[in-house]
């Protein structure tokens, strides 16, 4: 039942310092040069940033100077995201005047130069738009550590185009425990962008007197321990008009950890929020109704435009906020509104007196009922077949990401059995390769030379080590082995994706394998040590099941060795070792971060 209520006095409006859209959506057409030009980003727009050059370690990087420029902040904001501090998006310029802060009458008059700060959403956003593949991944993943909100849909005012951030996040994996698996304390691990979590949308139409962000933060977090996921008004900078971030779709994750007392939900969830009024985007609001189980429209402003919502075709749930101790409320209007646009009249939720954790609370029962009905669940995987139809683009589709994914799929999809997979296609790490490294650590030590001629010794090994290698030399390469190669030798972008697609592939096949047998290994070595025969057998079924790049790495390295020691006018030695030489280089620029 919606019941008027007497608005608050307009001094009290006036006062509210979390109005969205209050400080305006500025027009973002020349915006992004200028902002990239005054944070000295504008040349990696075209040339990207890479994780190697974020990596490297200066007098830059080590220095505890103030931030006294717009050039230094994207370099702060990236020193500090690497190292996961959670403090990362509170960078910001000190000029002289601000180094050292006073009150007093004579300081009221001055106003605060607004020229030389920026909204952390604009820092990210720029960042993201000026980084490679790779470190928008690592990005993501630093991000999603400290328990920010990370791009969802990623929008360049300059071209008017939104991207898709499926490959950002493909990387991220979280284990979390479910209602489902409370009685058994058994956690569910899973990548997140094939995991079947719904989704729930927050967006605005004009302005609204409540800060949806700041609700977000209160909506995800325990009440004693709230955090800061989505970037709001009172957090430092974020009251800076925005610039190019209008249009940024973001999301973050709540998971359960089975303790009912502080869990807020009982599964997990994904919250999307939209930045900007949706009247203006669209575009992200249709993939927003598609994608989601529901979305929640923030309104104050009864005399908007709501055509947005006219014919709207949405498989979400369609949820109306508002705040009755506006001054512009009229529950003459909202009926109206209701009645015009399809809305579900007990979808519509009014903040009446009560504060803030009241008002939340109903925002999480209602979230919480979506959950538990399962509706319209879409991994963000099958998010890009409506963003292709949206004409969105999306990050996977350039041709290295999609050719390398070819090629690690077809090495991976066949792997049925680890133990076996590893006995016929990587034969060179069986029983001779330990041999081998046992003789390696002899050479080193001879600790077992006892009375003999050390010179003597020392050719016994290396007799034993060419007998070893001309077994291995009988083993013909493998098939997997071939493409892996042929893989490895392609360009530096395409061989850095199938590097990455492959150990996706590989680490979700390991999830699969050794996700029971990791549980059992810690619950016996913490509870029952004195078992050591169970450990030590659990301990070899986790070696014998784990497949790795590591693996593949390994069995490249044993097959040049083994290419080594063949004779300099042996014919598999120059067929084997040209290739291998090719990817062995390959393998010393990655470790060199050259690539």
């Amino acid at each position: 039942k919606i019941e008027e209520e007497e608005p608050l006095p307009k001094a009290s409006d006036e006062s509210n310092p979390k109005k969205e859209g209050s400080s305006g959506e500025t027009p973002q057409g020349p915006w992004l040069r200028e902002l990239l030009s005054k944070t000295g980003l504008e040349d990696h727009y075209e040339n990207k940033l890479t994780l190697s050059t974020v990596l490297e370690i200066n007098a830059d990087t080590t220095s505890d100077e103030p931030l006294t420029t717009m050039q230094s902040l994207p370099g702060a904001f990236l020193n500090k995201l690497m190292m996961a501090n959670v403090n990362a998006r509170s960078v910001k310029c000190l000029t002289t005047d601000q180094e050292v802060s006073y009150y007093g009458v004579d300081n009221l008059d001055t106003d605060s130069d607004s020229s030389n700060v920026i909204n952390p959403l604009d820092l990210i956003t720029a960042l993201f738009l000026c980084s490679d593949g790779f470190l928008q991944q690592e990005m993501v993943q630093k991000m999603s550590m400290c328990q920010f909100a990370v791009p969802l849909l990623l929008p360049n005012c300059d071209t008017k185009q939104t991207t898709l951030m499926l490959w950002a996040l493909r990387d991220i994996v979280k284990k979390f425990r479910p209602s489902s698996q409370t009685s058994t304390k058994a956690f569910v691990e899973d990548r997140l962008v094939v995991s079947d979590i719904p989704m729930v949308s927050f967006v605005r139409i004009g302005e609204s007197s409540l800060s949806k962000s700041h609700i977000l933060n209160k909506l995800l977090s325990n009440p004693q321990q709230y955090h800061d996921t989505f970037v709001h008004h009172d957090m430092e900078c974020g009251d800076v008009p925005l610039q190019i971030s209008n249009g940024l779709v973001e999301i973050s994750w709540y998971f359960p950890s089975g303790n009912k007392n502080t869990d807020m939900f009982t599964e997990p969830v994904a919250v999307a929020n939209l930045r900007g009024d949706i009247r203006s985007f669209e575009k992200q609001f249709s993939f927003l109704c598609q994608t989601s189980a529901a979305v929640y429209i923030f309104t104050d402003d009864f005399e908007a435009d709501f055509k947005v919502l006219e014919g709207k075709i949405t498989k979400a749930e369609l949820f109306l906020v508002v705040n009755s101790q506006n001054k512009t409320f009229r529950v003459d209007t909202l009926k109206k509104i209701i009645t015009n646009y399809s809305i579900n009249p007990t979808n519509v939720i009014v903040k009446k007196k009560q504060n803030d954790a009241e008002f939340v609370k109903i925002l999480q029962s209602s979230v919480g009922d979506i959950i538990e009905n399962r509706k319209n669940r879409l991994t963000i995987e099958n998010m890009a077949d409506v963003a292709h139809q949206m004409g969105i683009l999306v990050d996977e589709d350039s041709d290295d990401c999609q050719s390398a994914r070819k090629m690690a799929d077809e090495i991976t999809r066949n792997i049925k059995d680890t133990i076996q997979f590893k006995d016929k296609q990587l034969p060179l790490q069986g029983t001779i390769w330990k041999e081998l490294s046992q003789l390696e650590k002899e050479k080193c030590r001879l600790r077992k030379a006892g009375g003999q001629d050390i010179e003597h010794y020392k050719s016994s090994l290396k007799r034993k080590e060419e007998e070893l290698r001309k077994k291995q030399n009988k083993c013909d390469m493998s098939d997997v082995m071939t493409s892996f190669i042929l893989g490895m030798s392609r360009s530096g972008p395409e061989r850095s994706y199938f590097l990455k697609w492959m150990r996706i592939n590989l680490d979700n096949l390991s999830r699969q394998n050794l996700s029971a047998l990791r549980g059992r290994y810690k619950d016996l070595c913490q509870n029952s040590p004195e078992k050591k025969d169970e450990i030590k057998d659990l301990d070899k079924q986790l070696s014998d099941c784990s497949l790795g790049l590591e693996h593949f790495l390994r069995e490249l390295g044993q097959l040049y060795e083994a290419a080594c020691s063949l004779p300099e006018d042996s014919p598999q030695r120059n067929r084997w070792s040209i290739s291998l030489d090719c990817v062995l280089r390959c393998c010393w620029m990655i470790s060199e971060g050259e690539d």
